[in-house]
């Protein structure tokens, strides 16, 4: 399915001929058409209509929500990249692009229109050690994990793509909690479900969604044991409240292979896995990959073509 965006002609005076006419036919489109709130999306970009897109040899920088985004030549010739709708997103979401040939570059802005996401709310209760103003000890504990967190969603901007062909979900389970619900913690609403939340028993076997890097496990005191897997080019899957962790830290995972085991560690009503899939700093509803056409895009650039995992 094809969706074309109106193109615009550049009307600076200091812009020269070619540039012009490379801005007049950039074709961008995106899949979903109409993104909702919390979201993956694919950007698409034909930087001129003109010639085939084999045929181009420049060079496209673009970001969405303030995040950069990493285009690569698709099946179909034209450039592609993975994007993240922030759960936040207003009725449009702006796209910034700069597409360079030679010594003449030209700009793209284009607005993609976004869904409303449909997030509900629920009720929790938890320890009270849990729900109370944590101690100054505790709070450096909290700052030190998140910056751990916040390093990985950055390094994975500088890693090579490593996903590849069909997702795998960590846990074929009932959904308990949606993405994207408001939470509520005994009586007051403290935060909104940014991960999905998987059924287990204590020891029940949790898989890698796809091929990465494990960038990150520690243990923390939200979270619990957790896996954080780098697919490269800006994607993470994040794996939470584990009861053992079967993998190390530099390890590379095949899509479906067991990083761990389902448990009740960190701020947690029962044993469950909860799942995070996140682009950059964006977490977005994990289940929405298994939307977009895994063909799309071929092998990593380093040859490699995994096999899932039995």
């Amino acid at each position: 399915m094809r969706f074309l965006i109106g193109t615009v002609l550049l009307g600076a005076a200091s812009v020269s001929c070619l540039q012009a006419q490379t801005a007049a036919n950039v074709e961008v489109r995106w899949e979903p058409q109409h993104p909702s709130q919390g979201s993956f999306v694919y950007l698409y970009v034909r930087p001129d209509i003109r010639i085939e897109p084999e045929a181009w040899t420049g060079r496209i920088t673009a970001s969405l929500a303030g995040q950069e985004l990493h285009f690569e030549r698709g099946r179909t010739g034209e450039f592609v990249a993975l994007a993240a709708i922030p759960v936040n997103a207003q009725e449009t979401i702006p796209v910034t692009l700069a597409l360079a040939r030679g010594r003449d570059s030209v700009h793209r802005f284009v607005r993609i229109p976004i869904g409303p996401g449909d997030f509900d709310s629920e009720r929790l209760s938890v320890a009270p050690r849990f729900s109370r103003q944590p101690d100054s000890a505790l709070q450096a504990r909290i700052r030190a994990e998140s910056r751990r967190s916040r390093e990985v969603s950055i390094r994975t901007h500088s890693t090579p793509r490593m996903w590849h062909g069909e997702w795998v979900l960590p846990r074929p389970s009932e959904i308990t909690s949606a993405f994207g619900t408001g939470r509520v913690f005994n009586g007051e609403i403290q935060s909104r479900h940014m991960g999905l939340d998987l059924d287990g028993d204590t020891g029940d076997p949790i898989r890698a969604a796809n091929r990465g890097t494990v960038a990150l496990v520690g243990d923390f005191y939200y979270a619990g044991n957790v896996v954080y897997l780098d697919h490269g080019a800006g994607l993470i899957t994040i794996y939470m409240h584990m009861s053992e962790v079967e993998v190390q830290e530099g390890d590379i995972v095949q899509p479906g292979q067991v990083i761990g085991r389902v448990g009740a560690t960190g701020r947690v009503t029962g044993p469950h896995l909860h799942w995070v899939g996140r682009y950059g700093r964006i977490s977005v509803n994990p289940l929405t990959i298994f939307d977009l056409d895994s063909s799309v895009l071929g092998p990593p650039a380093d040859g490699t073509n995994p096999s899932p995992a039995h």
